[in-house]
């Protein structure tokens, strides 16, 4: 608890995958109202090109995945680093 209270231990990794799952099942359900939203004002315009939209969403939901996975696993590596060197530092006294 004194680590906790001191800032020596980090609760950010655990919140941090806590945001990540939030988020891996928020997005789909984000971008589904978005292209639902999108198709409704293109309506005439969609019917012409259902294949086309339909690729670029998942695509779109692809990439989107991606990016959110990448900028949660660059931040939580930042925190392994700072543990590895803290460990580092410790263990040199």
């Amino acid at each position: 608890m004194l680590d906790f209270l001191s800032f020596e231990t980090f609760i950010t990794p655990d919140v941090l995958m806590f945001f990540y799952y939030m988020g891996v099942f928020m997005l789909p359900f984000l971008l589904w109202k978005y292209r639902v939203k999108v198709t409704s004002m293109y309506n005439s315009y969609q019917s012409q090109n259902k294949t086309y939209y339909t690729l670029i969403s998942i695509a779109i939901f692809l990439i989107l995945q991606l990016f959110w996975r990448m900028m949660f696993e660059a931040m939580i590596g930042y925190f392994d680093i700072h543990n590895y060197l803290h460990d580092i530092a410790q263990n040199m006294n």
